[in-house]
């Protein structure tokens, strides 16, 4: 593969232009003790990705083909990068408010299947590489994360026990039926429709799921999804202080006045209790497996290891 500079040349270097800095008055930005806990998480992204570089053997340039969900607002020079499970679907709203120019004024008047729409938002893949070295050296970069064994589980209830999500059954289902269920029915076969979590998280592991390519977005790891340890990201939110760190973006670009992250009561979203409960039917190798394959996103977006994992 060709090696492709515009990471090196926009990211990587010290004096590559930080939208913070550069667009708010850094007076206030010292005051602000929000700002210096996004400084604290930013720190925790770098010391983590310092630690992964110095034992790995691996030097991966990226193409603009892994920039597919960096999401583009022109008009306010802003950045997501979307993560499946962590609020995406009203960021998405957000960001169509944004970059509407009027067509949207309140994100939740804009259907769930509609945010979703590839040509309703522009993503960064869609730039030359000078046009992304630009956006990604001056325009301010955010996303969201949450405890990567919730956002599994989550995943895993949203597209393995609903009935409505026949496509995940057909796609993953069926293969992970046929590979990790003997004695499966020809029903179960067919349709994929009733995977267990046991068997979900076996598929996960099996060499044979990486040598297929990519894990799905929706359970891929924050760490390939928006490859934190080349695109300096000005800010990091969390999914357990999502409205708190949602507002302080927009009012980074000043739109906090005229709009605001929709609020989150969903009754039935995947706890940590939750979450301790389906790991407990996993065995203590597979859990260390899991942990080894998410371990990236624990450490660099600061989640302690799970009291409930048994670990090798």
């Amino acid at each position: 593969m060709r090696r492709n500079p515009f990471m090196v040349d926009s990211c990587c270097r010290k004096g590559s232009r930080n939208a913070l800095q550069e667009l708010y008055n850094p007076t206030q930005m010292e005051l602000s003790g929000a700002a210096v806990h996004h400084q604290a998480r930013r720190d925790q992204v770098m010391d983590a990705c310092r630690i992964y570089s110095a034992s790995s053997r691996k030097r991966r340039v990226l193409t603009p083909g892994d920039l597919k969900h960096l999401v583009v607002d022109e008009d306010h020079e802003l950045i997501y990068c979307y993560v499946p499970k962590v609020a995406c679907t009203n960021w998405k709203r957000v960001m169509m408010v944004l970059t509407g120019r009027g067509k949207y004024s309140d994100p939740m008047d804009i259907p769930s299947n509609e945010a979703h729409i590839p040509t309703n938002l522009k993503t960064l893949n869609q730039y030359s590489i000078a046009e992304i070295n630009h956006r990604l050296k001056n325009y301010l970069k955010f996303l969201f994360v949450r405890e990567p064994f919730e956002r599994l589980v989550s995943a895993y209830r949203n597209k393995f026990t609903l009935k409505y999500n026949s496509s995940f059954h057909k796609r993953f289902g069926t293969r992970i039926v046929r590979r990790y269920r003997k004695n499966a029915t020809q029903e179960a076969l067919l349709n994929g429709a009733d995977v267990k979590f046991k068997e979900f998280t076996e598929y996960l592991v099996d060499p044979a799921t990486q040598r297929d390519g990519p894990l799905n977005e929706h359970w891929q790891t924050v760490y390939q999804l928006c490859h934190p340890c080349h695109i300096h990201y000005d800010l990091v939110g969390k999914y357990e202080t999502l409205e708190e760190d949602a507002n302080y973006v927009l009012g980074l670009v000043g739109v906090s006045d005229s709009l605001h992250f929709p609020s989150y009561a969903k009754s039935t979203r995947t706890t940590d209790a939750m979450t301790a409960h389906f790991f407990s039917n996993i065995s203590t190798q597979e859990q260390t497996q899991l942990y080894q394959l998410y371990k990236l996103d624990f450490l660099m977006f600061n989640y302690s290891t799970p009291s409930y994992l048994r670990l090798d």
